[in-house]
């Protein structure tokens, strides 16, 4: 599954990242490595971006980048 599919208030654990090139790059900087926990902690109105809690930041990532981040319950 990725993250996309994942409720509010579900908590995951990354698997793999599928991103290239520059998304890659920053998505590992903000420490989305293999066996990180992220829990999904609110979406905006429109359910486009949403609010994951990774790393004891909260960062908004976009439907269409969450698409390549591969985890697991």
């Amino acid at each position: 599954m990725n993250l996309s599919d994942i409720n509010v208030g579900e908590k995951v654990t990354v698997c793999e990242l599928k991103a290239s090139d520059s998304m890659r790059r920053r998505l590992l900087d903000i420490g989305l490595v293999e066996n990180t926990p992220v829990e999904c902690v609110g979406r905006s109105p429109l359910g486009d971006p949403s609010a994951f809690l990774i790393r004891g930041a909260v960062i908004a990532l976009r439907s269409e980048d969450c698409k390549n981040i591969l985890v697991k319950r």
